[in-house]
């Protein structure tokens, strides 16, 4: 996947043709990408699988909003390492700092082959099935349409993040206020209901009434399912180089965004009982127009356009940020250097793009997605362990290290507590399905070793790569990213430290 010294392409000298990627990234877009990422198809998919693994509506709720406390904790660890490890690639980029190459390869080969793509074709086909539905009322849209528009959608957000990162931010702040619109709807409307007296799925007597004996493997499924839903909260620290001032920006957007969509994502579920029992939302394929056929009356259309927006704007984000993960690893060395080259004009990492692009589109086509989200989660959930188990060992190597953001060590030893429990329950009631992920997350170590580690390769490797990088330069009139000088990020550090 690389060469050596000598035989790496050359990077363009300094001068004209060298660009960086662009500070465009302020506080409301950085909350608009945190919750935006959040907020896509799972509060209209998660619900179903919590409750059906819960057993009760009451635990289900209770799973909501410790999901949504497990996040927070989460959270609070990754601002300290965005603002102690600056560099975009989240998850990867800090463990490749920490541990090394290998774990971090391991850790982006899996979210580049799999977890990305195939959360990105589930959104994109929760679009597509929801902006169809309203011509297909009585049975359910015809498979090639689903995936057909699903490309589309796919497509044509490509185009947007690959002509303009003003443009992919804006769309973003867009949308992320039209689902929030979609979801105070529900929440307003159930409300109503429940002022009306219409709550007797909520009351306490009624609401821990399980329909099977709770275990702790089915309440760990659950806490999966609903992380799905939850599944975005780190994006951020996706793009942390293309945020302005992040050392001020990155952890404030993770302080405001995290809690508001717990309250939205419980208020939302609390609204879904006040319309319907526990036996009609497991049998809903689609709780959210479910809930508009039973409450909106003439107006149930706004449900279907609401879950659309919602999901467009998640496709959205995903895109954006996962593009950013490809660019990070190309840049580290462990995908091929197109890929981490940007736009001469636009600053955009068109290659990157286009990679997700194809492996999502790749995933659409291979047949059904929805049935991989316990499995989708389970490696989230895997590489957050792993990330904020490489903030504890830094604490440890390096307790003096510059941390403009230093939290409790409780919170990462909680949150890592949990993480060993879930995951733990996970393997138990799912073999084959963590199993599974765990194969694929290993098949990374040769990969690994051949296109990473092993120097030495024949000079016809070399070649061909080089002859690959200049047609991609060519054809997407790319270039590399100027690098940032390291006297400027020093000054940057010690001016927000100042007014701080």
């Amino acid at each position: 996947m690389t060469a050596t010294a000598e035989n790496e392409p050359k990077k363009p000298s300094a001068g004209n043709d060298r660009v960086a990627l662009k500070k465009e990234i302020g506080l409301m877009s950085a909350c608009a990408i945190i919750i935006g990422n959040i907020i896509g198809s799972g509060i209209f998919i998660s619900p179903k699988g919590v409750l059906e693994h819960a057993g009760s509506v009451g635990l289900s709720l209770v799973v909501w909003v410790l999901g949504g406390g497990i996040c927070a904790l989460g959270s609070m660890c990754y601002a300290e390492l965005g603002v102690t490890i600056p560099k975009s690639g989240g998850d990867y980029s800090y463990v490749t700092e920490i541990f090394g190459g290998l774990v971090g390869f391991l850790l982006l080969w899996s979210a580049v082959l799999i977890m990305y793509p195939t959360t990105l074709a589930v959104i994109a086909l929760t679009f597509s099935n929801y902006v169809l539905q309203p011509a297909f009322q009585n049975c359910l849209p015809p498979y090639v349409a689903t995936r057909l528009l699903a490309t589309i959608c796919i497509l044509f957000l490509t185009w947007v993040n690959c002509s303009s990162v003003r443009w992919a931010t804006r769309i973003q702040d867009v949308f992320t206020v039209a689902k929030l619109a979609a979801l105070c709807l529900i929440i307003m409307v159930g409300l109503v209901q429940i002022c009306r007296g219409s709550y007797e799925a909520l009351r306490p007597s009624v609401a821990f009434q399980f329909s099977t004996d709770p275990s702790v493997p089915e309440i760990a499924l659950a806490f999966l399912q609903a992380s799905f839903a939850f599944s975005g909260w780190n994006f951020l620290n996706y793009v942390t180089e293309e945020v302005v001032e992040p050392r001020k920006n990155l952890p404030r957007a993770i302080y405001i965004s995290i809690p508001l969509v717990t309250l939205v994502y419980t208020l939302t579920n609390i609204a879904y009982f006040s319309a319907m029992s526990p036996e009609e939302l497991l049998a809903s394929n689609a709780v959210a127009v479910t809930f508009g056929e039973k409450l909106l009356g003439m107006f149930k259309w706004i449900m279907p356009i609401s879950v659309a927006l919602s999901t467009f704007g998640g496709i959205n984000g995903y895109l954006f940020t996962s593009s950013r993960l490809c660019f990070s690893g190309a840049r580290e060395g462990h995908l091929p250097h197109l890929l981490a080259m940007i736009h001469l004009k636009n600053c955009t990492p068109i290659p990157a793009l286009l990679v997700c692009c194809s492996a999502t589109i790749l995933i659409l086509c291979i047949g059904e997605t929805h049935n991989l989200i316990n499995y989708v989660s389970f490696i989230n959930y895997l590489s957050y362990g792993v990330t904020i188990m490489g903030l504890l060992y830094l604490r440890y190597k390096k307790p003096d290290m510059m941390r403009p953001i230093k939290v409790n060590l409780l919170i990462p030893i909680s949150y890592m507590l949990f993480w060993a429990v879930l995951l733990g329950f996970s393997l138990y009631s799912e073999p084959v399905v963590c199993g599974l992920g765990m194969v694929i997350m290993l098949t990374g170590v040769p990969v690994y070793f051949l296109g990473v580690y092993w120097q030495n390769k024949p000079k016809w490797v070399y070649r061909v790569v080089e002859l690959m990088t200049y047609v991609g330069q060519k054809v997407c009139y790319v270039v590399f990213p100027q690098e940032e000088d390291p006297t400027d990020s020093e000054t940057e550090r010690l001016t927000d430290a100042k007014h701080d």
